[in-house]
């Protein structure tokens, strides 16, 4: 029986498309990971998201990329946590699904002309370069990163320097960011550092509603409902907060929609 159709968000001329590689839990407890908040915090955070924690009290993740189809054609955010073998394997619930996702929403990966890594994280990247030959899963897309991630790839996972990077730049697949760009498919590439140096999100506008796909900005909903609260994974938490607090109140959207890669529900109306 084929899998059924992927969740979806329409957005004009857009289909923002959220596509879930697995799910399983993070790899240590969630108060390591946002040891600030307090009780009151973790309340209105389960209640707000009660699929993030299990009976055990562990933090449930989900793992997803989110596929952005219109005419001009599809943009893929984020490449999931990969096969087996991925750089993601120590850790995440490998191996992921995308390739039967992809298919139940009905995108063929040689359609896909941008992949937008919002950064180099292993659980965001592992499908972007396959097999032993090391080849671009999605042949015909440009891969995308900011400048500033690629240049501090030995500080955030130095795997992927020859993993993901250099088979990217010997396929001639590989085009850098320097800040703010916008897509010929008709999405815009904002940066929104702090997670890591270089960690980026995707607009998608039609009037005055606004689709957010945050990437890491957004890990769990206690920084949905406290934003300047740190996260222990960050390389530069005061930076993520600013970025996070500037998407989260801009003013150019009177509906903001977020479409989250880790938290339960796929698409969140901030």
């Amino acid at each position: 029986m084929p899998s059924p159709a992927p969740p979806s968000l329409r957005l004009g001329a857009h289909t923002v498309i959220a596509l879930t590689d697995g799910r399983g839990p993070f790899f240590s407890p969630r108060t390591d990971a946002f040891p600030d908040a307090t009780p009151e915090q973790w309340a209105a955070a389960d209640a707000f998201d009660p699929g993030s924690v299990d009976a055990d009290g562990r933090w449930m993740l989900q793992f997803r990329a989110f596929a952005i189809r219109s005419d001009r054609g599809v943009t893929l955010v984020d490449a999931g946590i990969g096969p087996a073998d991925s750089p993601a394997a120590s850790w995440a619930p490998v191996p992921g699904r995308l390739p039967e996702e992809l298919a139940a929403a009905g995108i063929d990966p040689a359609e896909v002309s941008n992949v937008v890594l919002t950064h180099l994280h292993t659980d965001h990247v592992g499908w972007a370069v396959v097999g032993d030959e090391q080849r671009p899963y999605f042949p015909n897309a440009e891969y995308l990163l900011q400048r500033n991630e690629v240049e501090a790839v030995k500080m955030i996972n130095p795997q992927l320097d020859a993993a993901l990077l250099d088979p990217l730049r010997r396929a001639g697949r590989l085009r850098l960011l320097d800040g703010d760009a916008a897509l010929r498919t008709g999405e815009r590439v904002v940066a929104t550092p702090g997670h890591t140096p270089g960690h980026q999100s995707v607009l998608v506008a039609s009037g005055r509603e606004l689709a957010a796909v945050t990437g890491d900005l957004l890990v769990h909903a206690i920084q949905l409902l406290n934003p300047g609260l740190a996260y222990a994974h960050e390389m530069d938490p005061a930076t993520a907060k600013r970025s996070r607090e500037r998407l989260l109140t801009t003013e150019s959207a009177t509906t903001l929609h977020l479409a989250t890669p880790h938290l339960t529900e796929p698409f969140i109306s901030a």
